[in-house]
């Protein structure tokens, strides 16, 4: 089955882009024991379907006359049926989902999750008889699920790595990596059998059916090994590559032919039934057994149809099934090397295209009825595929695996020397680690809402000469600030303060402390004042981080950052003014006693959390992508996110900002600046600075929006020292038990909002990376937070399509 760019490696190699390259391409074969995106569940007779031409990749299918809804309403990249279940890959390979199909209730089949690991995609899902397996994207390692007569079914073991696998009744069998002979596992005989008949031959491609398997060898021929009760292993004569797809029963085979999408069968006892007339004319883009019926794709409208002496709806078997158009193959937002099937792009709407096969020239379809532009798209899909063609982070997968090796040694070294990496930077979920360079590396540890500044030095910004479509350009120099804000002596900064005192004191900055005030028209405004102090060194950060304030909010003007007002500049005296945020800051509704004691009632929401973090990121967003140059804040916090009267969070205190490359290729080298626990790790070791380092600072935040912990705090569950919210939380994510993790104060997600929870998880997970390549955009993350937020908004009435996604078995 074919891997979409949303899934995320953790260890990058050489071999593991060669594997995506090719996992790219539509598959060669579908059958019962294959993955493919129309599945039969033969002991009930069910027919499902990805259905084409809606937001998401949806699943539907047909039983007794009856189209039946299939629970969650969220994308599949595969599906694959049992005797009487299948099951489906969530888009991206991280989850699996089945259902059993003897009964449904309300016209629709629940769902249970038997898999669901975001760092480990899968693909290849192969359902048996009973048995589910999958192979691992990166790994090839093969795993399964469930198995008959209450013993689950083994997995292979870890010694060996695959390239395709395919299950069969009790057994299954993949192609190696290695050798590209076939191995095979499970409690049924005749797997062994089948792995001793193929010996050494090389194999392309490999279907399971009842009790025999057929596939074709790397020389293009059909091959079939197992039992031959009814003359199944007896193949037509063939030419080199005749075949496009295979499909096996209980005692039959079917191909498609290459040349012209018809079908050819063999073995069977009845196998003349088979060869309807009425089929003998149709072109088929795949096709999928029972024991003793077929089903088809058809290349004329991508419909169904069923046919075969097992088939319940006798004489109409050869009728279009009305489950409406099934995708030929998964979307994908990566590039198709072979070219992509005609209307893709409608059939994905818009979600990405169908990759034609590299191996075989299937057939083409006629040109479909066209379908009305959609909308954007509203699917459940990590890092929004409708946005922008190929996703951004498809491009962590070129990551050379000889940086993560060497970066792997370079941290060994530095943990060993410096004795900070498990406090501060190691993590227990990602086996990448940043490299160690001969940078001065700054180890104070301050208090958790305070910032690590060293002394500020000189350094040069490369910047290419062309600027971005779109962004809002107003003039930066100096010389121009007293133009876009308003000047204020020390005097009237002083009255409006009550001279400073404590009582209108209201939190601190990069640079110094701030106090509420009122100006003398009524305005209230916050002020922060610089540190007074006798030291050189002290000046000298203040008077910087002044100017940087100065230049950088005097041409910033957008809803989520906080408004510039003025400033006064006095002798040794640095003070600016700002918008006053009412509601403080996001730090001390989450973290502060008197509030975790007294509960802080509007963020104990799901939906109004969810909302803050888009506020927010929208607010870096505007500042990586639509500032001219382009801006690094440095210093994105939990307590640097300040909350209006209206709730509307808005990213503040520009002390450490930098205006930084126009792209995220081009860095600059800096001395790491920043607040322990949410400084980049990459930036920290490396001293290069790029806009990822936002990123991850905004994914600490998320975390504490989802679990309410500091982002780092000392842990009472075992009387350890201080811990980071990343490495608490992480480990929890990644094994799917979000519930573990949830801030108890808002309470376990309601059924309309576990997906939007799950999604912001998800999200957050993918910004702490340690390889800031490895780490979305912004755009990609408020397309996300969007999603997640419409999700929240959307009434339970309306949601009677999803379930929660949170794992309660």
């Amino acid at each position: 089955m074919t891997l979409t760019p949303f899934s995320f490696t953790i260890s990058l190699h050489l071999t593991t882009i060669i594997i995506i390259s090719l996992a790219t391409e539509c598959p060669v074969v579908a059958a019962l024991g294959s993955a493919s995106t129309v599945a039969v569940t033969f002991g009930t007779g069910t027919i499902c379907g990805i259905i084409a031409g809606e937001p998401t990749q949806r699943v539907q299918c047909y039983q007794n006359g009856l189209n039946i809804s299939v629970l969650p309403n969220v994308s599949f990249e595969a599906i694959s049926g049992g005797t009487s279940f299948f099951c489906g890959l969530r888009s991206g390979g991280f989850s699996i989902l089945c259902w059993e199909t003897k009964t449904s209730m309300n016209s629709s089949f629940r769902p249970k999750r038997i898999y669901f690991k975001y760092n480990v995609p899968l693909t290849d899902l192969a359902v048996g008889d009973a048995q589910v397996c999958a192979r691992e994207v990166d790994s090839g390692i093969a795993r399964c699920w469930r198995g008959g007569g209450g013993s689950p079914f083994p997995s292979p073991g870890l010694g060996l790595k695959f390239r395709a696998i395919t299950s069969g009744s009790g057994f299954t069998c993949g192609i190696l990596k290695n050798d590209s002979t076939v191995s095979c596992w499970g409690g049924n005989k005749i797997g062994a059998e089948i792995q001793r008949q193929y010996g050494n031959l090389s194999m392309s491609s490999l279907v399971a059916g009842d009790s025999h398997a057929c596939g074709l060898t790397r020389t293009g021929f059909l091959v079939c090994r197992g039992n031959n009760e009814s003359g199944q292993l007896d193949v037509p004569s063939s030419s080199a590559f005749e075949f496009s797809g295979l499909s096996l029963g209980s005692n039959l085979g079917c191909g498609i032919r290459r040349r012209n999408g018809l079908v050819l069968c063999w073995g069977g006892d009845n196998r003349s039934k088979f060869d309807y007339d009425a089929v003998q004319g149709v072109s088929f883009e795949s096709i999928v057994a029972g024991l003793n019926f077929i089903c088809g794709l058809a290349t004329r409208n991508l419909t169904m149809i069923c046919w075969g002496p097992g088939w319940s709806n006798g004489s109409n078997s050869t009728s279009d099934l009305p489950l409406g158009m099934v995708i030929p193959g998964p979307c994908v937002q990566a590039s198709c090397n072979c070219g992509t099937y005609l209307n893709s792009e409608t059939l994905c709407d818009g979600s990405g295209n169908i990759c034609k096969s590299c191996q075989t020239e299937l057939p083409i379809p006629v040109p479909l009825t066209p379908i009305l532009a959609p909308l954007p798209s509203q699917g459940l899909q990590p890092f929004s595929p409708a946005r922008k063609g190929i996703n951004r982070l498809s491009l962590a997968f070129l990551i050379v695996g000889s940086i993560g090796a060497f970066a792997g040694i370079c941290t060994i070294f530095y943990c060993l020397w410096a004795g900070v990496c498990g406090f501060l930077l190691c993590r227990t979920h990602n086996s990448v680690q940043p490299t160690l360079t001969g940078a001065n590396i700054i180890t104070t540890v301050v208090d958790n809402n305070d910032s690590i500044a060293p002394p500020l030095r000189s350094f040069s910004i490369r910047r290419n000469s062309s600027q971005r479509l779109g962004r809002q350009r107003s003039g930066s120099s100096s010389s121009k600030h007293a133009e876009k804000t308003q000047f204020f002596s020390l005097s009237e900064l002083s009255n409006a303060t009550n001279n400073f005192s404590l009582e209108n004191r209201i939190g601190a900055g990069s640079f110094g402390v701030v106090y509420k005030g009122k100006l003398p028209h009524g305005r209230e405004v916050a002020i922060k004042r610089g540190e007074t102090s006798a030291k050189v060194k002290k000046f000298q950060e203040k008077e910087t981080a002044f100017d940087s304030e100065i230049a950088l909010l005097s041409r910033l003007h957008h809803k989520h950052l906080v408004g510039l007002v003025g400033f006064c500049q006095e002798n040794d005296e640095r003070l600016l003014v700002y918008e006053y945020m009412s509601n403080g800051a996001l730090y001390d509704h989450l973290h502060k006693k008197d509030n975790i004691e007294k509960g802080s009632s509007i963020l104990n929401s799901w939906k109004m959390r969810i909302k803050i973090a888009l506020d927010a990121a929208r607010g870096v967003e505007y500042l990586h992508s639509y500032a001219v140059p382009p801006i690094i804040h440095r210093d994105i916090k939990s307590s640097n996110i300040l909350l209006d009267a209206n709730w509307t969070a808005r990213v503040s205190d520009f002390g450490l900002s930098l205006m930084g490359p126009e792209s995220d290729q081009e860095h600059m080298s800096t001395r790491a600046v920043g607040t322990v626990g949410y400084i980049d790790p990459e930036y920290y070791v490396l001293n290069v600075l790029t806009a990822k380092s936002d990123v991850y600072g905004l994914g600490v935040v998320l975390l504490e929006l989802l679990t309410g912990r500091k982002a780092v705090f000392k842990s009472e569950e075992d009387g350890t020292g201080p811990m980071g919210v990343v490495e608490y939380a992480s480990p929890r994510i990644l094994a799917g038990d979000l519930r573990a993790v949830v801030d108890r104060r808002v309470g376990v997600p309601e059924i309309h909002e576990a997906e939007a929870v799950e999604l912001m998880a998800y999200t957050a997970m993918h910004c702490v990376n340690l390889e800031g390549k490895e780490r979305p955009n912004m755009t990609d993350i408020v397309a996300n937070l969007e999603r997640a937020l419409s999700l929240c908004e959307d009434s339970p009435a309306s949601l009677s399509s999803r379930t929660i996604s949170i794992p309660s078995d």
